[in-house]
């Protein structure tokens, strides 16, 4: 009877000990991807604020003018898209999610681009991607020969003023996100600012994106991010099955001290 009350304790424990560690593994887990959300939902935050001024200047571009049925709608859509972008990003819980916010507002600039050009009576704009050096300049006019820092040219979709800049020699002005200590391109920030791009960009054709993203990763950057994460999640789980072993060795090194064996 002792012997089956012994080997029931020791099977309990070890159970108990699995568990703890499972429940450890899922918490680190919880917490690295807090982590690497809570920089990229403070950028679409920004995001978010800028398109709310955008709109308001708009309104006070728009002022006097006669709006049309088809000015209404589409600025009518510009305000959906910055109310449905905030409820988005306040229901963000993993870096993935952020794709989505994007995407609403790439159509909510779009939409403000449409009233522009039906106020003054021109033709509705072409659906181009974002300024690549900051998603915050709107539509991109034109591709642009560009040279990233120890990379080779490549053609870039970028607002009017980037391109005057990269063609008179200057630098772009690109959006810059804080890794560690220092401020890099947010193409640079890591895997997390990846979604982030894909909702700017992802909606332009496969070849689109799928050059975007080699851009954006740094080439083999991206498949390094990869096998970084692969070896987080082996890390994890390793540490979580050697934390269930030494707890339940532990705990079996408890039960039999009270038994002269």
């Amino acid at each position: 009877m002792v012997e089956l009350l012994v080997v029931a304790l020791i099977v309990g424990g070890a159970l108990w000990a699995v568990v703890r560690a499972s429940n450890k593994s899922k918490a680190r887990a919880l917490e690295r991807a807090e982590a690497e959300l809570a920089p990229v939902r403070r950028l679409v935050e920004e995001d978010i604020t800028a398109l709310g001024v955008e709109l308001q200047d708009l309104d006070i571009d728009v002022a006097g003018h006669s709006l049309d049925a088809g000015a209404h709608s589409d600025y009518q859509r510009a305000l959906d898209a910055y109310e449905a972008a905030k409820v988005a990003a306040a229901q963000l819980t993993a870096p993935e999610q952020v794709r989505n916010v994007t995407e609403i507002l790439e159509d909510g600039r779009y939409a403000m681009a449409c009233v522009r050009a039906r106020v003054v009576g021109d033709a509705l704009p072409s659906r181009r991607p974002p300024c690549f050096f900051d998603p915050r300049h709107g539509l991109s006019v034109a591709d642009v020969s560009w040279t990233p820092p120890g990379g080779a040219p490549r053609d870039v979709p970028a607002c009017a003023l980037d391109i005057e800049r990269v063609r008179a020699g200057a630098e772009p002005d690109i959006r810059k996100v804080m890794v560690g200590s220092q401020r890099v391109p947010y193409w640079q920030g890591g895997r997390a600012y990846q979604p982030y791009a894909a909702g700017y960009y992802g909606g332009f054709g496969p070849m689109q994106w799928m050059f975007m993203g080699v851009l954006f990763s740094g080439g083999l950057d991206g498949f390094g991010d990869a096998v970084g994460g692969i070896g987080e999640g082996i890390g994890d789980a390793i540490g979580g099955i050697g934390e269930g072993m030494g707890d339940a060795f532990g705990g079996l090194g408890d039960l039999f001290d009270g038994f002269d064996l």
